[in-house]
């Protein structure tokens, strides 16, 4: 399917990308490029990637496809390194969590040559990085969000989703301020308010007690703390706007929820919560339904 994939930035999202293309055979070669000698060099060893290109004109020459893997505050500026060396027929996308600021640059940053670039978001993680995390199968059964542009040729958005299909991901579309609402919500939100807790925790006096005894709920809860707090910062400030309309609605719930316990008001308490659990229930329900859907070949 691919002769040459260039891979910008060779951690979790971008290495598990290239061992689930490796895997299914349908790849040449794997160009690697990285801010650190160290993390390419640790790529090449793991088999990630096959060359560590010695320059973006290297990685970019003949690439059937570039996926550019990095935070998002740096898209525009690779997106300018690999202007001058893009050639006709190269398509370009990339993995940020966020849709609209990554458009934006890669007009202002590509110009003419912005019908090359298929903005997408796979949906999958872990809260552990650099090219050790990469995993071969981080893609299986998880939603990859493609945010095309009116610029896209059909046949480009199709090469870069039939790359996410070989790594076993399923194809969604939504437009680049959709999707940064609905991510806003249901990722980085709750980013902030794990990050939040864990660090309202270590700043008490009686940190090392409270961490003590704290157990599997809030170890659940504050898993994607663990997160890279780079990559966070950026995604959180690319998408202000929806995450602080999101922030603002949370909390107007918790006030609600204070004024109920100050009340001692455990009705409107368990209602609530009732609510929650319900609407968790059904939501896991949707996700197994999907799960084994996709396992049985639906779509």
């Amino acid at each position: 399917m691919f002769q040459k994939i260039a891979l910008f930035g060779v951690g979790l999202i971008g290495g598990s990308f290239a061992l689930a293309l490796k895997r299914a055979g349908v790849v040449g070669q794997i160009v690697g490029v990285g801010r650190t000698a160290a993390a390419l060099q640790r790529a090449h060893e793991l088999g990630i990637i096959d060359v560590i290109a010695p320059s973006v004109e290297h990685a970019v020459r003949d690439a059937d496809l570039i996926l550019i893997a990095a935070p998002v505050a740096q898209t525009g500026t690779i997106l300018r390194t690999i202007k001058p060396f893009l050639q006709t027929g190269t398509v370009v996308t990339d993995a940020g969590s966020t849709k609209s600021d990554v458009v934006a640059a890669a007009r202002d940053a590509l110009g003419s040559l912005v019908g090359q670039f298929v903005p997408g978001h796979p949906i999958a993680g872990r809260e552990s990085n650099g090219p050790d995390a990469a995993i071969g199968d981080l893609y299986v059964g998880k939603k990859v969000v493609l945010t095309a542009l009116p610029e896209n040729t059909a046949s480009d958005i199709e090469r870069v989703a039939a790359a996410w299909r070989a790594c076993g991901a399923v194809i969604h579309q939504l437009s680049p301020a959709a999707h940064d609402r609905v991510f806003a919500a249901v990722s980085h939100l709750p980013h902030l308010l794990s990050y939040a807790l864990v660090d309202d925790i270590a700043g008490k006096p009686d940190a090392a007690l409270l961490f003590h005894f704290a157990a599997s709920g809030f170890r659940d809860f504050t898993r994607i703390a663990g997160s890279s707090p780079e990559m966070w910062r950026d995604i959180s400030l690319a998408n202000q706007s929806a995450l602080l309309a999101e922030l603002d609605s949370y909390l107007l719930k918790l006030t609600t929820m204070r004024d109920m316990l100050a009340r001692a008001d455990g009705v409107a308490l368990e209602t609530i919560y009732t609510n929650a659990q319900q609407a968790r229930h059904n939501w896991i329900r949707t996700i197994e339904a999907t799960e084994q859907q996709t396992r049985q070949g639906g779509d």
